[in-house]
């Protein structure tokens, strides 16, 4: 295979008709390659050598792009089609960029606007004991994850975990596991509830009501690893005085804001599903309604009640920048032929779609799951709706299987440094194996079996 795939690569050396040479086995495509493999093991190494993994994901983004065009440059051949596909990342790139820019927008403004340390005080003011605030947080966190995303979700919900309590372990350990798990499988059955959904619904793999059909299987895997997460969990009270805490309001004009973003997402699926605009249309849309309730508001209020630019500025725009560099370097990827070559394993022959898709989702703990999905949209392998569901499903919840495998995981060991470990995770990622295999065995039984949904 390899000696037939670098005949074709020599063979190809030209202008082919437009036809877009493959460039594995040049000195530029395995040069790329190294510098993805370079570039992303920092970006896994993300707190041993505190550097942002924003940096080098930009990094190899845009030279391994540069070093395609220099490559066509220097021999000649057609630099239309550099500049074409360039124009096609962006465009693909610019879709899920500016509808996550709007959705972090929102969620920006209704933490400032004292929503969430509303939920926070309603949470730990009710007396549960340590096993009722662990299944409360991990199903808030399950069913918020499908609208705010799995990040913010576990940011926010972990932050409850630390204002109940902060010595605890055989408490923030698994607490802090079931929140990063419902994140995950609860962002997995929505379109925006995780990047790796966004992107599928955005390529067109589904449509908004295809991806509810995961449901079933998300739900019942979460449930199957909070069951056995909790058995180590104590039944007792935690020990604080609620009457220190002083009872958050939130500020005028908060409900119609959340009341807003709902109608933004219900913009977005009009987009995409009916009038055949990119969802992040309709997601633009909904931010210009914000703009206009918040010039209302500031002429009721005034000036420093609540600025939407205010809430701009504190997006995380590393997440933003990581994202596009990360889909720049796969992009690179595609364009040489290399995800062509990984897609072989879909091929029935070798491992066929299914067993394929689930080994996506343990490549997803271990690499995370933004750049394998989008190699594996890139790389398009033929297979039947069903199992493009399974992939999305796989490459969401799989990335719970290990700490850093997911954004919401890297999240909370942030916010729960020296407790919540890569050690300390591994210890229960049994129980998530188990709910990980029971989520598999839903979907087979419901779209292989029954064919609901399929």
């Amino acid at each position: 295979m390899l000696s037939l795939t670098s005949a074709l690569a020599m063979a190809s050396g030209g202008d082919a008709g437009g036809a877009i040479p493959d460039l594995t086995f040049t000195w530029v495509g395995i040069a790329a390659l190294a510098i993805f493999i370079i570039g992303y093991y920092f970006v896994a190494m993300e707190e041993h050598y505190h550097i942002d993994k924003a940096k080098p994901a930009l990094l190899i983004g845009t030279f391994m792009f540069m070093l395609i065009a220099l490559y066509y440059s220097i021999n000649g051949l057609d630099m239309n089609l550099v500049h074409t596909q360039a124009q096609h990342l962006i465009l693909e790139i610019a879709e899920i960029f500016f509808f996550l820019f709007v959705a972090m927008t929102y969620i920006e403004s209704m933490i400032h606007m004292g929503v969430f340390d509303r939920l926070k005080y309603n949470l730990v003011s009710k007396g549960y004991t340590y096993r009722k605030l662990f299944w409360v947080t991990g199903i808030l966190a399950f069913f918020i994850s499908p609208i705010a995303d799995n990040l913010t979700t576990a940011l926010i919900l972990s932050t409850v975990l630390i204002t109940i309590e902060r010595e605890k372990k055989e408490f923030l350990v698994p607490g802090a596991i079931n929140i990063v798990v419902a994140a995950n499988a609860g962002g997995a059955w929505s379109p925006f509830g995780d990047i790796t959904t966004l992107m599928a619904w955005t390529a067109g793999k589904g449509t908004f009501v295809d991806f509810l059909f995961l449901f079933p299987a998300s739900i019942i895997g979460y449930v199957i690893t909070a069951f056995l997460l909790s058995k180590v969990v104590p039944d007792t009270v935690p020990e604080f005085d609620i009457t220190k805490e002083k009872k958050p309001e939130m500020m005028a004009g908060a409900k119609v804001v959340m009341g807003l973003g709902v109608f933004t997402i219900f913009s977005a699926v009009m987009s995409h599903q009916v009038l055949h605009l990119p969802a992040m249309w309709g997601m633009m849309f909904g931010l210009s309604l914000l703009k206009l309730y918040a010039y209302k508001l500031k002429r009721i209020h005034g000036l420093g009640h609540f600025d939407v630019f205010s809430s701009m500025s504190k997006i995380e725009n590393n997440t933003l920048m990581f994202f596009f560099g990360i889909l720049a370097a796969v992009g690179a990827l595609y364009f040489i032929g290399w995800l062509a070559l990984a897609s072989v394993v879909y091929e029935p022959s070798v491992l066929g779609p299914t067993w394929s898709n689930v080994g996506v989702g343990f490549l997803s703990a271990i690499v995370d799951n933004v750049p394998v999905m989008s190699a594996v949209l890139k790389a398009s392998p033929e297979m039947a709706h069903s199992q493009w569901m399974l992939v999305t499903l796989t490459a969401g919840v799989g990335g719970s299987l290990i700490s850093f495998g997911s954004a919401a995981g890297v999240g909370v060991m942030g916010k729960l440094p020296g407790v919540y470990t890569f050690g300390a995770h591994m210890k229960y990622s049994w129980t998530i194996l188990i709910g990980y295999i029971v989520s598999i065995a839903v979907w087979y039984v419901q779209f292989e079996m029954l064919g609901f949904g399929a």
